[in-house]
């Protein structure tokens, strides 16, 4: 059976003023030249961040399993996942330090895969260890630590931690001679890998949507579900210095100046693009632990939340620092959200030439419009849609849901069960 495509497209416009909403390496505002024109850019990564973060009516972290009520998994994303989550319990319970650094980096090979550089670095460390004394850690967690964390972070979901823990202690009792053979002996064992793989939503309801990466083939490496693009101004940055002191009372008191701190940093202003593309039937398998071919045979019901959490979330959440200094919240001016079977499309292209930054609100509808009236009438239209704005969008031939964007988000919902 081929795959099915059925895409959700989420476009928004959402206005910041006086922000530093997401910082490059020198602490500047990040930018991204577009159209000979340079605009202010939100980082997908910093998006995805606050969107799984966010503490909020609509936080994904309040989902439910509507089939069984509970509280679905959450991934937990660190370096230091194995030596804190699984050695650091197991050395307390009893076993040697020694031996469980042994047992678990058989295991982290096994289950997250080894890249030619780890296996060099063990080596490496192997080689040194035979040729000196053995050294003696007065702390138990600065070894595991020094053994055990990861190069890079990974992303395990709770059940899969606790399948590892599991299976160390296991191997453990069993006080093999060698831990590498007893490590591989055990994967052999068909109900072992069943059972692992059996792990519904092991990975977590963010590496459901965001994706996972892994090397091996014992856990699910999880392609992303949900695909976002940088966020970019409609018109050119608009930018400026901020200079500001802090001020050293008991200077001040004292008769002195008082200045403590002299620095300079930048604020910015900007109406933003933002796009997000769901492959639903993806998302579906995901969630579900079906075929993505089979994705209308699952419950969707799970599914068709995460999607009704998501419109909220990406039209109510702000990506900003500086929260003290600048309070970085706003809200979408505009969210338009389409489903359809063909390959998605951005519609920054609307904005290749940049807007005007005083006309920017109203503008961008106008440009949309022209956009989609030209994109159309060349492929015509293929996408069910409806939108929620606070803007006049009578340029635009599309409906606005009925009750904003509660309205759309149920709409939304609603698209994914099939209704």
């Amino acid at each position: 059976m081929s795959r099915e495509s059925f895409f959700l497209q989420i476009h928004t416009l959402t206005p910041y003023a006086a922000t530093l909403l997401n910082r490059d390496d020198v602490g500047a505002a990040k930018r991204l030249p577009y159209g000979g024109t340079s605009r202010l850019r939100v980082s997908s990564q910093c998006l995805k961040r606050h969107w799984r973060d966010v503490a909020s009516r609509w936080s994904l972290r309040t989902l439910a399993d509507p089939t069984t009520g509970e509280e679905v998994a959450w991934t937990v994303r660190s370096r230091k996942i194995i030596s804190r989550e699984i050695g650091l319990p197991l050395v307390n319970e009893g076993f040697a330090p020694d031996t469980v650094v042994a047992v678990l980096n058989e295991l982290k090979a096994k289950m997250l895969g080894e890249s030619k550089k780890a296996k060099a670095d063990k080596t490496t460390k192997a080689d040194k260890k035979a040729k000196t004394d053995k050294v003696e850690h007065a702390d138990v967690t600065e070894l595991l630590e020094q053994e055990l964390d990861t190069n890079q972070v990974i992303v395990l979901g709770r059940p899969e931690i606790e399948f590892m823990k599991t299976t160390a202690r296991t191997l453990l009792q069993q006080t093999p001679n060698d831990f590498k053979a007893a490590v591989e002996a055990y994967f052999k064992r068909k109900e072992v890998i069943d059972n692992l793989r059996a792990l519904r939503l092991a990975a977590g309801l963010d590496a459901a949507l965001f994706g996972r990466m892994v090397t091996s083939d014992i856990l699910a490496r999880g392609d992303s579900a949900v695909h976002v693009a940088h966020a970019l101004t409609v018109h050119a940055e608009e930018a400026e210095p901020d200079y500001f002191t802090a001020i050293d009372d008991l200077k001040r008191d004292a008769g002195e100046l008082g200045t403590g701190l002299i620095q300079t940093s930048e604020l910015t202003s900007g109406l933003y693009y933002g796009y997000v593309v769901v492959d639903i039937p993806l998302l579906v398998s995901n969630l579900e632990g079906v075929a993505v071919e089979n994705w209308r045979e699952a419950d969707l019901g799970l599914s068709a939340r995460v999607v009704e959490h998501l419109i909220h979330l990406i039209a109510t959440t702000s990506a900003g620092a500086k929260l003290g200094s600048t309070a970085p919240y706003s809200y979408a001016d505009f969210v338009l959200a389409e489903f359809g079977v063909a390959q998605p499309r951005s519609l920054m292209t609307a904005f290749h030439k940049a807007l005007q930054a005083k006309e920017a609100r109203e503008g961008a509808i106008g440009a949309l419009a022209r956009y989609l009236a030209g994109f159309e009438e060349m492929y015509g239209v293929d996408t069910t849609r409806q939108l929620a704005s606070q803007l006049d969008t009578s340029a635009l031939p599309i409906p606005r849901a009925e009750g904003g964007l509660a309205g759309l988000a149920a709409w939304a919902g609603a698209q994914v069960r099939g209704k």
